[in-house]
């Protein structure tokens, strides 16, 4: 072969090679990275199994909790340590909660069918419950049936993801920014608790929910929220709430 050929494949294998490279970049610009891939440093995260959850609203005396640092009072003195805690949904204003509310398999507040203003109300709303088998579900508050096995339960609205589907009320690039948090059920039975770091708007918040692969995501509450999670160096114990989520070991 003549140095005149070896030039030429040469030529051909540099452009095949760039071809490659500009395809690859393409796809990468196309579709973008993940946030498994790449963390979404807009939210806050923690993912636990359902049987470590467990919700409160009065202590042992009947006192309203109200903050995260009244619950994370209470549960020392149960020789325990709060590992996460957040607000559980919204509430009225003697801090009793809005909806649906089950601790302990008791029925402390009716489940709401009716229909009014705010974020509550904005329809499909939901139930984020708990089963006593360790069943965690996020449902509309259409299909949600108590048959004796719901644990704890908490509702709220707007529902944010449904079947997959970002709630369609939600438009992309809304100025209706807030902190934001909410709760969502894993492929592997696992529940994700988020909460923004930031103000962002309801379709992104419930975007983030949908890139970790849940089907089902409820919105629990906007300006108030507050999350205690001490192992990411996040501790937010003030708040004045109803219901409050929490983990403790």
């Amino acid at each position: 072969m003549t140095v005149g050929s070896n030039k030429f494949f040469g030529q051909i294998r540099m452009t095949i090679k760039h071809k490659f490279f500009v395809g690859l970049a393409f796809l990468l610009f196309s579709f973008g990275t993940t946030p498994e891939q790449e963390n979404d440093l807009r939210f806050l995260n923690f993912v636990t199994d359902p049987s470590a959850i467990k919700f409160y609203w009065k202590d042992d005396r009947g006192e309203i909790f109200r903050s995260i640092q009244n619950l994370k009072s209470f549960v020392e003195t149960k020789n325990q340590d709060l590992k996460f805690a957040m607000n559980g949904g919204m509430y009225m204003k003697d801090n009793s909660p809005q909806g649906l509310y089950i601790e302990n398999s008791e029925t402390l507040a009716p489940l709401d069918t009716l229909s009014g203003k705010g974020n509550f109300y904005l329809k499909p709303n939901g139930v984020f419950y708990l089963t006593k088998d360790n069943r965690a579900v996020v449902c509309e508050t259409s299909r949600f049936t108590n048959n004796g096995q719901v644990n704890f339960a908490t509702q709220s609205g707007p529902m944010l993801l449904i079947d997959g589907e970002i709630h369609s009320a939600f438009m992309k690039g809304s100025k209706n920014l807030n902190i934001r948090n909410g709760v969502g059920i894993l492929p592997d039975n696992k529940v994700i608790f988020a909460v923004s770091k930031e103000e962002v708007n309801f379709y992104d918040f419930a975007e983030y929910f949908k890139s970790m692969n849940c089907k089902y995501a409820l919105y629990l509450d906007g300006f108030v929220s507050r999350t205690y999670l001490p192992e990411e160096n996040w501790k937010q114990l003030d708040g004045n709430f109803g219901v409050i989520m929490g983990v403790s070991k």
